[in-house]
Parts: structure tokens; sequence; C-alpha cells
């Protein structure tokens, strides 16, 4: 499941209003502004806005 690092840092959160670095964590790339994870199937990132998972605080607040 690995992304290899020269992908990695290309990598960027799709949500136009944030476009912020993803880092690996565990099994999800995670947005360093914004907070969403998004999941990785088959090495694969599911870069998709409405997929991802909100962050804790976001939850909370619907």
């Amino acid at each position: 499941m690995a992304i290899r690092p020269e992908v990695l840092e290309l990598l960027v959160c799709p949500v136009p209003e944030c476009r912020a670095r993803l880092e690996l964590r565990d099994d999800r790339l995670v947005c360093t502004a914004c907070g969403r994870r998004y999941r990785i199937e088959q090495s694969w990132p599911v870069l998709i806005p409405e997929e991802a998972e909100l962050p804790e605080a976001a939850q909370n607040q619907s």
C-alpha cells in the first residue's frame, strides 16, 4: 500500500479552497490544513472530496 515518496510530495488536497499538502498517516492521506482523510485502495489514493473522512471536529458539528 506504499505510495512512493516522489509521488507523495506532488499530492495536494483536491478541495479547491484548500490545496494543502497531504501526509501519509497510517493507511490514509491526511490534509495538513483541512484535516480530510483520503483512503488508499490497492496503492492508489482516492482523492474524491465527497468520499473523504472529515476531521472529528467537523463531524461533531453536523
